[in-house]
């Protein structure tokens, strides 16, 4: 008899018990102990640094080793602290969220406008600030979301995220249904949202990120082709000061098509990604740089910090 169901239940037991304490606690107390776990386990623990290091070095090798190693620390503090920001989002309300996220309003009449013409739009997001907060937001401001997501291995904590989703606003997409799923939604005018940072294993379109090439998704572009859909970039950022607070930066990814469609493909997925590393440069704390995002190389060769010039190894 397989282990994995024994194991699968003994990690939900767990996850509930962190979730309630984590709920019950006074929101600032819970997320400050989120930002010091994130702390520990990217200092301390060492998780991923190595990738951490490797990504900012490839990104910023023009900044001093010193500059670099304050961003990292401040990456693992706001992922721990994004954490726990996902884990009491169930607890929030649409009023909630509209209370506490500062909306781009030009950007969502824009938004609302182009779903109004009845070809939805593609909305592209990355791992940057908080992806389910910015998501929701637009949920509860009525914007009919359908959001591609992969699901967990662990199904009991994919039922919980997914309800979680669902009730505030979302509907949710299983990527592996997105394909067919991604084009109904368009034409039945709606935003399709998915987030495409991730390094692509296979099939990937090779685009510059940082100036470094990057096996990117080639759905985003497709999906909008195919439709005649516009592409909005969709990012939901951390705001300074307190309570926790976002901020929703939200704009049309500026594009005009050829008729050569996979010239196309590639000049639209360069936009939508030098749009999301623009956003990055502001903000380099709020990326996840533990994701090894230039791990597939062109021609099948080593990662990219072992080819790029005086990278670590």
């Amino acid at each position: 008899m397989s282990r994995k169901p024994v194991r699968h239940a003994l990690e939900y037991a767990a996850f509930r018990v962190l979730a309630g304490v984590l709920r019950v606690l006074p929101e600032g107390l819970a997320l400050r102990l989120g930002g010091a776990l994130g702390w520990f386990a990217g200092r301390v623990l060492g998780l991923r640094r190595a990738a951490v290091d490797a990504n900012l070095k490839l990104a910023f090798p023009d900044r001093d080793p010193a500059w670099r190693s304050a961003v990292a620390r401040a990456s693992w503090v706001h992922l721990g602290r994004e954490a726990v920001a996902m884990f009491r989002m169930a607890d929030l309300s649409p009023a909630d969220l509209r209370a506490r996220v500062e909306m781009d309003e030009a950007g969502l009449a824009a938004l609302r406008t182009a779903l109004g013409k009845g070809r939805g739009a593609v909305l592209v997001s990355g791992h940057l600030g908080n992806w389910e907060i910015g998501g929701a937001a637009l949920a509860a401001h009525g914007v009919p979301v359908d959001a591609v997501a992969k699901g967990m291995a662990n199904a009991r904590f994919d039922a919980d995220l997914v309800a979680t989703r669902e009730r505030l606003g979302l509907r949710v997409v299983d990527m592996g249904r997105a394909p067919r799923e991604v084009l109904r939604s368009l034409r039945a005018g709606r935003a399709a949202a998915l987030v495409a940072d991730q390094n692509m294993h296979r099939g990937g379109l090779f685009v510059p990120f940082f100036g470094v090439p990057a096996a990117t998704a080639r759905g985003p572009a497709l999906f909008a082709l195919r439709t005649g859909a516009p592409v909005f970039l969709g990012v939901a950022l951390r705001a300074p000061g307190w309570p926790q607070r976002y901020r929703i930066h939200l704009r049309e990814v500026p594009f005009a098509p050829t008729g050569d469609l996979e010239a196309d493909v590639r000049t639209l997925t360069e936009a939508h990604v030098r749009a999301l590393e623009a956003l990055v440069r502001d903000t380099p704390d709020q990326y996840f740089w533990q994701h090894k995002r230039w791990k597939t190389r062109p021609g099948g060769r080593g990662p990219a910090e072992e080819q790029a010039p005086g990278a670590a190894v």
